[in-house]
């Protein structure tokens, strides 16, 4: 048969890996060099060259999308249906064998699959009924406990305490859940595949019968495989099937949610006769981009090796951006999309990658002025999520306890034992009495309408939402979020999620700490009261107008937002990395140990990869952190970039800098200045001494905007630094730089 066709749009290295001999092999395939054309090539290939039939074939990849496309591009490849291929995720596939071999995998035969809610619903009823302190040990934990064990392919029973408080805690309640799930005939996504996996183990029969039916084994995005996926594909390729495994140790970026890097980097060893085929050639990004990718991702120690490259054009320098502040960065990564699309481009063909979910707001505030349409990719909005909505109810709930929508949201977050029943009772009264919830809640307790047990818990809400506002009272509106976000019980609460998750619900929680006092700056007026309840009303109000203002359609051209995690497996013409700054990227909780650093560089590869035409860094000198303004180092990742590939950025109105304060304590002072620069249709200039009604004397350090729309960072003298709205700060010049 002429197989000539299936060759004809490949290049040498991805030929010699789709009509490779070699029983078992290993395709690392760099960034954007053709890894699900190779796949896709390679079974059809195996069909029309090996007379291999489709039943014969298993291909895994990580998403049923990535399925459907790998059919759907073999389909029109060979130009016929292949419905009896099995091609699926690894969930997908490992769930149709349990279909199959219920009986033998020790199920009932309709079992059914709890989501990520039922099972912890679930957990919550077990943590009960073993009186377990829901305040040490949350059914959160309990879930991140028992999920991650099963990646590793471990039951209970496989797992020793050692008298440890925590492991002998985690295994009574894993032992529970096992029991109840066995009862109630339910699967967990990490049961599927850890029960798949036994089903070979224990009957030899039935894997028998698979290892001699799939006689091909391909499966993609190898480097994101876990320890019972791995252990999965082992035994089912036995010892004499073949196995093709296609993947880039330089692109593992999951370490935190359980893939292992590992299982690629040793894949010769557990297959010493495996051949290696690298795909270096990359169809995606200009020269200059690659080059900065390979240099930085050298850094990093036990890599298989590769170096990406391409016949295109060098193309431009990566332009490097060094912001005042986060605001800076926001708006000059604004400008420059703006210029794109006046340009004739498309805003959907640009996106923004932050390391940090918080790192949104910002720039969604920048989006907004500039009147931009947006969309934040596989995420919600700053103030949509969770963690900030609930934050924001207890603020509601300081300026008016009879929003009832914010009492329903909290009354129970963090849990306090306050019950759907009780709830129920609540609202009946409510609706019958025509008054709100809060004052529901008050008269129920007074009334004796609730059990002793949920009246306490009721009063307890009551007493808290009072003690917070009078602790605030007399604190500036940053310091009443700092209060109310410490003390309303959020941050044990999301903490127990674990994980990655638990780390960016925090971070979301601090960035709106800096977003009111970033707030308390921009309305400054010499009569405007910072304590007052009418600055925090402003705030909420500016808050929900925020969260109004939609995101982008799906068929809108608006700028993608994402972050790096969420920007694998993308591209774009342009692509901006913000951010860039030690501690932020690489992230401050991998930077203790090489592995996680690496990781980190893993995904500013990633970043630097999903560029096509386009790429631009930037980092800001200082970022507001709660209260605190903090000077910020660049990225290491900047530095490893060689000098000649960038071009760092010269606006005509930041020529210098005027700036080198001390910000870290809030006393900053001015060691240097350098030139006159006028802030645009003023009286001021940088490095001008001011004088304003509430903080006294100051330095002019640096401005946004211009005339009565521009906004002015001063170093007061006994204040610190702030940026002032001009339109209300009613600034008096004292002198001259």
């Amino acid at each position: 048969m002429d197989v000539s066709h299936i060759f004809e749009s490949l290049n040498t290295e991805q030929r010699n890996a789709v009509a490779s001999p070699s029983q078992n092999l290993l395709v690392l395939a760099g960034a954007g060099s053709g890894k699900t054309r190779v796949l896709v090539h390679r079974i059809a290939w195996l069909m029309q060259a090996g007379h291999t039939s489709p039943f014969a074939i298993l291909a895994v990849t990580f998403t049923n999308k990535a399925a459907r496309e790998m059919r759907s591009r073999i389909e029109s490849l060979l130009g016929q249906s292949l419905s009896g291929m099995w091609v699926g995720t690894f969930h997908g596939l490992a769930h149709r064998l349990l279909r199959s071999h219920w009986k033998e995998a020790g199920l009932p035969e309709d079992f059914h699959i709890l989501d990520s809610d039922d099972q912890l619903r679930l957990l919550k009823r077990l943590c009960k009924t073993l009186h377990v302190d829901e305040d040490k040990w949350s059914p959160r934990q309990c879930q991140w406990y028992i999920n991650s064990q099963k990646d590793e392919g471990l039951r209970a029973a496989h797992i020793e305490h050692l008298d440890d408080v925590y492991t002998r805690t985690m295994l009574d309640i894993y032992r529970a859940y096992e029991e109840a799930c066995n009862r109630g005939g339910m699967v967990d996504f990490g049961e599927i595949l850890l029960r798949a996996h036994e089903l070979w183990l224990n009957n030899p029969q039935i894997l028998d019968h698979y290892q001699r039916r799939f006689q091909h084994i391909l499966v993609d995005e190898f480097q994101d495989t876990n320890a019972i996926q791995y252990a999965w594909l082992r035994v089912l390729t036995g010892e004499g099937n073949h196995l093709m495994v296609v993947g880039d140790d330089d692109q593992s970026i999951y370490g935190w949610r359980g893939a292992k890097i590992e299982n690629i980097q040793k894949f010769n060893l557990d297959y010493p006769a495996a051949e290696m085929v690298r795909l270096e050639q990359n169809y995606r990004s200009t020269s200059t981009i690659l080059k900065a990718a390979n240099k930085l991702i050298a850094n990093n120690q036990g890599r298989l090796g590769k170096n990406l490259w391409t016949d295109g054009d060098d193309g431009e320098q990566i332009s490097l951006y060094a912001a005042f502040n986060e605001q800076d960065e926001a708006r000059y990564i604004v400008d420059r999309v703006q210029d794109w699309f006046a340009g004739g481009n498309r805003r959907s063909d640009a996106a923004i990658l932050y390391r940090s979910n918080a790192q949104s707001r910002e720039l969604e505030d920048a989006l907004l002025r500039a009147d931009m349409p947006y969309r934040i990719y596989g995420g919600h909005r700053f103030y949509e999520r969770l963690e900030v909505k609930n934050a924001l109810a207890y603020l509601r709930l300081l300026v008016n306890r009879n929003d009832d929508t914010a009492v329903e949201r909290v009354i129970n977050v963090p849990t306090r034992g306050i019950g759907g029943r009780t709830l129920e009772i609540i609202r009946s009264f409510a609706s019958t009495e025509g008054c709100s919830l809060w004052q529901a809640c008050a008269r129920c307790v007074n009334d004796s309408l609730l059990s002793a047990r949920a009246a306490n818990a009721v009063l307890a809400f009551l007493q808290l939402i009072d003690a917070l506002e009078q602790a605030c009272e007399k604190l500036e509106l940053y310091r009443k979020a700092e209060h109310v976000i410490a003390h309303s019980g959020l941050i044990p609460h999301h903490e127990k999620e674990g994980g990655e998750k638990a780390r960016a619900r925090l971070e979301n929680l601090e960035e709106l700490i800096t977003a009111t006092n970033s707030f308390d700056d921009a309305e400054i007026g010499e009569d405007f009261d910072l304590t007052s309840n009418a600055t925090l009303a402003a705030f909420l109000d500016q808050a929900a107008l925020d969260a109004g203002e939609s995101q982008a359609g799906e068929n809108e051209d608006a700028i993608q937002l994402m972050t790096l995690h969420s920007a694998k497996g993308l591209e774009f013409q342009l692509v901006f990395l913000a951010g860039m700054e030690e501690g932020l990227f690489p992230h401050k909780m991998s930077m203790d140990n090489i592995s996680g650093l690496e990781e980190e560089r893993r995904l500013c590869y990633v970043g630097i990869t999903r560029a096509k035409a386009k790429l631009y860094l930037s980092h800001a000198e200082s970022r507001r952190l709660h209260g605190d303004v903090n000077l910020c180092r660049p990225s290491r990742f900047i530095r490893e970039i060689p000098a000649e590939l960038i071009a760092e950025v010269r606006l005509k109105s930041v020529v210098t800098r005027a700036v080198s304060p001390n910000l870290q304590n809030g006393s900053s002072r001015i060691n240097k200045l350098r030139g006159d620069i006028e802030v645009p249709q003023t009286e001021l200039s940088l490095g001008q001494r001011v004088v304003h009604g509430k903080f006294g004397e100051g330095v002019v350090l640096n401005y946004e905007g211009q005339g009565t729309n521009a906004r002015v960072q001063v170093n007061f003298d006994s204040a610190g630094s702030k940026w002032l709205a001009l339109s209300h700060a009613k600034l008096v010049a004292l002198s001259s730089a």
